[in-house]
């Protein structure tokens, strides 16, 4: 209940309050964020494509799952995603496994799940992430199947 009392803040208030909230969360999430982005380029630049197309390739029934649970670490947006898959696809990683990698990457990231965490709790976050990692998986299964 809001108190009478209670005097409504200023927008001076308000702004200083945000940017105070800003810094707080950046600062709580911005090491997942580096070790993710340094993950994807130690990945990007060091480790061959062939590593992961070999894990997650075409002749490994579980290639989706491990593809989606390869991309939870990591941290990128879909435009960052084009080129890498562009490689993964090119080695011969099905396009449904690629395409349930990157959706890991982008939804399922573990900054992502840092970020969510400020705003729901831990049950319903673990929900949530095993909703997305089914839905990836079976959506990956699928494009496989189609495209196959």
């Amino acid at each position: 209940m809001h108190d009478q009392a209670e005097k409504p803040m200023t927008w001076r208030e308000r702004i200083a309050f945000g940017i105070s909230e800003s810094k707080s969360i950046t600062l709580t999430v911005l090491p997942y964020i580096v070790l993710g982005i340094a993950i994807g380029a130690v990945i990007h630049g060091y480790a061959p494509a062939d590593f992961l197309v070999g894990i997650a390739g075409p002749g490994n029934p579980l290639a989706v799952p491990i593809a989606v649970l390869i991309g939870i670490p990591l941290y990128s947006n879909a435009a960052g995603m084009i080129p890498i898959m562009e490689v993964l696809t090119a080695k011969g990683m099905a396009m449904g496994t690629a395409l349930a990698f990157m959706m890991s990457v982008i939804g399922l990231s573990l900054p992502e799940m840092v970020i969510l965490r400020k705003v729901i709790k831990i049950k319903l976050l673990v929900i949530f992430a095993g909703i997305l990692f089914v839905s990836f998986t079976l959506t990956g299964y699928l494009f496989n199947a189609i495209l196959g």
